[in-house]
């Protein structure tokens, strides 16, 4: 076996004979059979459970090369009827200074809007430190909808924990 670590020959880009090493590529060989032996949620466990993945990987790939080929066959027109619909969005000529000078427009209307988000925060604030003053008052229903709302803030930030880590659910310290 050849061992090839990327950029070991960065002087010499050009593709050369490589002799090989018996050490190491003895040692490639047991870390590639120990890391297709291991499987982070259940550790070393043997080759039925590799096997299993290695078909699981297989069903992916083949699925992933079918989106490719639709996305291909269907691409363009999905594209072409997208710019059909949306054409009174599209500025003429579309250059690369027209863009820029939307994306300058954006920044500087964003920008000319935060006066009046930050009186809106301040008005907000103002109103639930008045609700907090008057907390007595405070309904059944007024603290209901106040722990449905933290309970959704708290969905979102675990949705947001699960898509960081790459979409699993493994790993996690509760």
């Amino acid at each position: 076996g050849w061992l090839y670590l990327p950029g070991a020959c960065h002087r010499n880009r050009k593709h050369r004979a490589r002799t090989p090493n018996p050490s190491r590529a003895a040692a490639a060989a047991v870390v590639s059979d120990r890391l297709s032996l291991f499987d982070p949620s259940q550790g070393f466990r043997g080759r039925s459970r590799s096997m299993a993945l290695a078909s699981r990987l297989a069903q992916l790939q083949a699925k992933a090369c079918e989106a490719t080929r639709f996305a291909a066959r269907h691409g363009c027109a999905y594209q072409r009827s997208l710019v059909e619909k949306n054409k009174k969005y599209i500025v003429e000529p579309p250059t690369i200074e027209k863009c820029q000078e939307l994306s300058k427009q954006l920044f500087y209307t964003r920008l000319a809007s935060l006066p009046g988000r930050y009186e809106a925060f301040w008005k907000e604030l103002d109103q639930v430190k008045q609700l907090w003053k008057n907390r007595n008052d405070l309904k059944v229903e007024h603290a209901g909808v106040a722990a449905l709302f933290g309970l959704e803030l708290y969905a979102w930030f675990c949705a947001g924990e699960v898509v960081g880590r790459g979409f699993t659910l493994t790993g996690y310290h509760v």
